[in-house]
């Protein structure tokens, strides 16, 4: 759950798409029809004859494409034109010239003759450079003509697509081939140009390229695209390298007015020098009146062999020249005033630049601008303070790696900073390390200390009070958070600043909507929304989110669906990319809590990737994968998930989630059957509620933890937790709790043996548990309370048609080891008529339906010991199912245990 955003600035839009590098070709031919059609050729000897163009800039793959083409023919290809002599070919005849831009004249006088009167049953194929052509558009020079009688086909090869290059990059690197950007990068650099990508791919450089690329920096130019950069430079006349020198140093696509200013000639001067390289290919037309490299990582290879003065010059030229852009694109000014030395330039440049990208959208390109600013070399102090108070403020609504903590923590550290300064970044590292870190012990703690540096400035002051209202982290009680809150509306009020009062508002709702204080919703509805300020709508994504969250928790799922929507949407255009993660995270509980389980597990995998070196803002999806996996009886994901590395400190985390975790840890003790350890866990997590205060969030861990609490024999203190679970929901519009509260009360009975009592509690609890719904829960307590029927003399008949359902339920849903559970209490409870008559049915090759339950559980993780608890089975019997299990299937242990065909039951 997100506290709080910055108190201005917003993130808007990406950067523009890319410009395309040339006018789109010809609609072409595919490959296999250019094969089909020197198939045809050849077979006939005739045929017209046909002439096939390869085109294709340097490193684009002609030669390759041209071999696979001419393989396996029936006519073997000839190569050089001037060696067919004599009387014109008779029959089928193949010819393959390559790079006929090169052509000796002898060759391209043979081919033109050939051409002009070509004889039936030929195929030729040419390949060329068109960038290298001596006539643009004339393979073989002015005299190029092509007669009536010839079929001419044009094939122009085009760059790599991503989805290539991801192939190649996975044939090179393994499946596991970095992160998900990786190929786009790679293609980015490369421009799609095959042969740059093979070399960048290859045994010696694939790890150095994929470490490059990983650490988000381009690689260094392969070789030969330095060779092929460096001798179409040097092909030009001295004057005329200037241009292609300056398209090298703005390294990007280039108007002419650029160049012409950077290079420092004059417009004259820089037209001539700008038509020579493109007649020598060292500079490409790139489209809409922009000029540069066709490969982008040809730049830096010419950058490399510029000598220091000249480059400096070019740089300080360059900024001169952008600068007079209207907008200013002050990223590339700064870059270009630092790489020729002007840092007092350059620090403003920075500031405009990170100033703009948070305006923009573009949060995490101003942090990482900022960060790499506040590291590099000595900055003044006025302009650090700047810098670091921009980088606290964009921090917060971004994603963030440890690398900002450290950066504020040096600055807040630092005596000479003034105080209002340093209370204004404190405050959002505070917020940093509470949000996106899952430090909140010592994000709290920075909370507490900037109160008193921001006394005298009630924006910021009414932010760091709201802030710490937030009940959702430890280390306050909901009454010290309520006064909090108190303080921070009447600060907010006296501020008179409409994005605090939003900020305010948004913590104001979740505060109360977390306690399930009917009053909150009035306040959801009146967050800003369509506020003309975009921090306003950033805090209004923020609280809409927060809402959802809470929403969650309680039990109102349509209305939490319908908050995520709107706040997804709202934070996307906003740029607020904390609170849009917080949102996609919260999808995920609601979809567990609401039993849409289909493809969830990958979902939520595929947000912990994402979540890379800041694994806490993956701590929802932990908990989802975690809460799966115990359905399905794969006990140890279940520990990784929940308590391996990287998951969070249940005693410093967020409350729902610590809860939650920890009913789950109970739970799971007690299916090992490990008392002491599920009631030690208990006693700890209901200490933590007790603590804080909301009791709606005890909706997770109250049924287990009084269940383990009573049988370890302290019934006292059992009812004990129960009373004060039903104390603190009255009045509280908590749905989920409501259910659960019924739910404990069932536990608490059924562990004293009022089994009839028992059965009246679970049953209402799934009564409750269906109409929000829940239908995992709703399941689990109908299982419990059609056991407690039984138990307790009940109708036998609709307790195991209950019985029955639900497993269907737990089945469908993928819950593996609820599934195996109920249908084992369901083979011991069936009246006697419905029984297997005696002796042991044959399956042959088919695994039976107990050995594809004991396999499911198997595999996942459990020991035979526990699944014979699971299954009311003795531990041999489990051994042999597992046993055949094995041999039918082929597994060569428990873990390989994929269940083969199974046999009706």
């Amino acid at each position: 759950m997100n506290t709080d955003p910055p108190a201005d600035g917003t993130p808007t839009a990406p950067p523009a798409a890319t410009r395309p590098r040339r006018p789109a070709p010809d609609p072409q031919p595919a490959e296999a029809t250019l094969r089909h059609l020197l198939e045809r050729t050849l077979a006939d000897p005739a045929a017209a004859p046909l002439l096939v163009l390869l085109e294709g800039e340097a490193g684009r793959g002609r030669s390759t494409l041209a071999t696979r083409l001419c393989a396996d023919l029936p006519v073997p290809a000839r190569t050089r034109p001037d060696a067919l002599g004599g009387p014109p070919p008779t029959g089928p005849l193949l010819l393959l010239a390559e790079d006929v831009h090169r052509a000796a004249a002898a060759d391209a006088d043979a081919l033109r003759a050939l051409l002009a009167a070509p004889p039936p049953g030929l195929a030729c194929v040419l390949t060329y450079r068109p960038e290298e052509l001596p006539e643009p558009g004339l393979p073989l020079g002015p005299a190029t003509d092509y007669p009536a009688a010839l079929t001419v086909v044009r094939h122009v090869l085009g760059p790599l697509t991503v989805a290539d290059v991801r192939r190649r990059a996975a044939a090179a690197l393994g499946p596991d081939h970095g992160p998900p950007g990786l190929a786009a990068h790679l293609h980015r650099a490369a421009g799609g140009n095959a042969q740059v990508v093979a070399d960048l791919l290859g045994p010696a450089t694939a790890a150095s390229t994929a470490a490059a690329l990983t650490a988000g920096t381009d690689p260094a130019p392969p070789p030969r695209l330095c060779a092929l950069v460096l001798r179409r430079t040097a092909a030009l006349s001295a004057g005329h390298r200037a241009v292609v020198h300056a398209a090298a140093v703005l390294d990007g696509p280039a108007t002419a007015a650029d160049l012409t200013g950077t290079a420092g000639l004059t417009p004259a001067e820089a037209r001539t020098a700008l038509l020579a390289a493109l007649r020598t290919a060292a500079l490409q037309d790139l489209g809409d009146g922009r000029y540069g490299f066709g490969v982008p990582l040809a730049a830096a290879a010419l950058r490399a062999h510029l000598p220091g003065p000249d480059r400096e010059d070019l740089h300080r030229r360059a900024a001169r020249v952008l600068a007079r852009r209207q907008p200013v694109p002050w990223e590339r000014v700064a870059a270009h005033r630092l790489a020729c030395g002007d840092l007092r330039g350059w620090l403003p440049a920075v500031e405009h630049a990170a100033r703009r990208h948070i305006d923009d959208g573009g949060l995490e390109r101003a942090v990482g601008l900022l960060e790499s600013a506040l590291a590099t070399g000595p900055v003044p102090e006025h302009a650090r303070s700047r810098l670091a108070t921009l980088l606290a403020r964009a921090a917060v609504m971004g994603l963030r790696s440890d690398r900002t903590v450290e950066v504020l923590r040096h600055i807040v550290a630092d005596p000479g900073v003034a105080p209002a300064v340093r209370g204004e970044i404190r405050l959002d590292l505070g917020l940093l390390l509470c949000n996106q870190m899952g430090r909140c012990v010592e994000g709290l703690r920075e909370l507490e200390h900037s109160v008193g540096e921001l006394q005298g400035q009630p924006v910021l002051l009414a932010r760091a009070m709201s802030a710490l209202a937030m009940p959702y982290w430890p280390g306050g009680s909901l009454a010290e958070n309520t006064a909090w809150i108190e303080r921070a509306v009447t600060v907010a009020e006296q501020a008179d600043d409409p994005v605090v009062r939003a900020a305010v508002a948004a913590n104001r709702a979740s505060v109360l909507l977390s306690t399930g204080d009917p009053g909150a919703w009035p306040l959801v509805d009146a967050l800003p929304r369509e506020s003309g300020l975009v921090a306003a709508r950033q805090q209004a994504a923020r609280g809409l989110c927060n809402a959802a969250d809470a929403a969650v928790w309680l039990g109102h799922y349509e209305r939490s669906r319908a908050l995520l929507g709107e706040g997804v949407a709202l934070a996307a255009r906003s740029g607020a990319s904390y609170a849009e993660h917080t949102g996609r995270a919260c999808t995920l509980v609601l979809d567990w809590a609401s039993g849409r389980w289909a493809g969830l597990a990958a979902r939520a995998g595929a947000l912990v990737d994402e979540a890379g070196a800041m694994p806490y803002i993956a701590s929802d999806a932990r908990m989802v994968l975690g809460l799966l996996a115990l359905a399905r009886g794969s006990w140890a994901d279940t520990a990784v998930h929940l308590t391996g590395p990287d998951t969070i400190d249940l005693d410093g985390g967020p409350v729902p989630l610590s809860a939650t975790i920890s009913g789950a840890l109970v739970r799971l003790a007690l299916a090992r059957d490990d008392l002491p350890a599920a009631a030690a866990e208990a006693a700890t997590a209901w200490q933590r509620m007790r603590a804080k205060g909301v009791w709606a969030w005890a909706a997770e861990l109250a049924p287990w933890a009084v269940e383990a609490t009573a049988r370890s024999g302290a019934v006292a203190a059992a009812r004990e937790m129960t009373a004060e679970f039903a104390a603190g929901l009255e009045g509280r519009d908590a749905p989920s709790a409501e259910a659960a509260l019924h739910w404990t009360r069932g536990a608490l009975a059924e562990a004293v043996g009022d089994a009839a009592g028992a059965a009246r509690h679970h049953g209402a609890a799934a009564r409750l548990y269906a109409a929000l719904p829940r239908p995992y829960h709703a399941a689990l307590t109908g299982t419990a309370a059609a056991r407690c029927t039984l138990a307790a003399g009940g109708p036998a008949e609709a307790a195991v048609a209950a019985l029955a359902e639900n497993a269907r339920r737990f089945e469908a849903l993928g819950a593996t080891w609820d599934a195996a559970c109920t249908r084992a209490e369901l083979r011991g409870r069936r009246p006697a008529e419905e029984r297997r008559t005696p002796g042991r049915p044959g399956y042959g090759d088919l695994l039976s339906p107990r050995e594809t339950e004991v396999a499911q559980l198997a595999a996942g993780g459990m020991t035979n010991r526990e699944i014979a608890a699971a299954l009311h089975l003795s531990p041999r019997t489990v051994e042999q199912h597992v046993a055949r299990a094995m041999q039918k299937t082929g597994a060569q242990s428990r873990q390989q245990l994929a269940p083969g065909p199974e046999a009706a039951d």
